[in-house]
């Protein structure tokens, strides 16, 4: 005697693939999102990627190699320099977050 199927014989057929859509975060893609009345280029990056230490402008903490972030730039008239390196969650959240942090005065600043 043979097992049994488990799968449906024929007749069924596979949902339909998603379209691609531009909008979506994949790794690596750059989207254009817009801030305080400019144009930022934005790029994920992967944790496999991500080489090098950064320091987020959103929390002041550092961005350690391996963990996967963003990376930010005005669209228009920027260099290399101008990029930033942020959590993905400090980019969502740029708009509530201050520039100005307050530290103790026995705080680390690093």
């Amino acid at each position: 005697m043979s097992p049994r199927r488990n799968r449906p014989r024929g007749g069924v057929e596979k949902p339909a693939a998603a379209p691609y859509d531009m909008n979506s975060e994949r790794y690596g893609l750059e989207r254009t999102e817009s801030w305080q009345g400019e144009e930022w280029s934005v790029r994920m990056i992967g944790g496999g990627a991500a080489a090098k230490r950064y320091r987020c402008p959103g929390c002041d903490q550092e961005i350690p190699p391996g963990v996967p972030h963003l990376v930010a730039w005005p669209q228009y008239g920027a260099g290399v320099e101008d990029r930033r390196h942020w959590h993905k969650a400090c980019w969502n959240a740029r708009d509530r977050r201050s520039a100005k942090l307050q530290r103790s005065r026995n705080a680390p600043r690093y």
